[in-house]
């Protein structure tokens, strides 16, 4: 039998994702937080996750557009990375795979501060989902279709961005789409 060498990468990349999800949630709970907190232009850190998923990207036939994103943000890279590598697996993941499917990232100005938005045109959440999106191991009804969906990834994006001293927000529509805001403004980090 022919082995499917694009199927077997991707199977490999989901391994090392929940690998690395795993190890991630693990630096979380470390009272010695390694945060090299500096100024980036967002751009570049966006970039930079979208090459890192690009092999994803393509195997699913998912499009992505990139607007012109000025901003700069004070972030650890590392960490900052971690969170839109998980948003944009999950965007892919709830998105057709026909060549329909396309992620929009963007900055948007609102309340006196920037939000970098992931958007996709994937099947949305369900709206009794969206308050629960974010608690450990919650996989609501797209998650249950999926049968792969653990249910941490969207927890560790908002206990990521919280310690980022950011935070993150998701509007969607059923059959339709979500974006995910991600606040770019700086709340007071907490002192441990």
């Amino acid at each position: 039998e022919e082995l499917d060498r694009r199927s077997m990468e991707q199977e490999l990349w989901k391994a090392e994702q929940y690998v690395d999800m795993a190890l991630q949630y693990q630096r979380l709970d470390k009272d010695g937080r390694d945060l090299v907190l500096k100024e980036y232009p967002l751009s570049s850190l966006v970039k930079k996750a979208v090459k890192n998923m690009a092999s994803v990207l393509i195997y699913n036939k998912t499009a992505i557009h990139l607007e012109d994103m000025a901003a700069a943000v004070l972030t650890d890279e590392k960490w900052f990375l971690f969170v839109l590598e998980q948003l944009l697996g999950n965007a892919v993941k709830y998105t057709a795979k026909d060549g329909s499917g396309s992620i929009r990232i963007y900055t948007k100005e609102s309340g006196g501060g920037a939000f970098l938005v992931v958007e996709d045109n994937g099947i949305g959440i369900r709206p009794e989902d969206i308050p629960r999106v974010f608690e450990w191991g919650y996989t609501g009804y797209n998650g249950r279709l999926d049968k792969r969906s653990t249910g941490v990834g969207l927890a560790l994006v908002k206990q990521v961005m919280k310690m980022l001293g950011n935070k993150i927000k998701i509007r969607s529509v059923l059959g339709e789409g979500t974006e995910v805001f991600l606040d770019l403004r700086r709340t007071e980090l907490e002192a441990e």
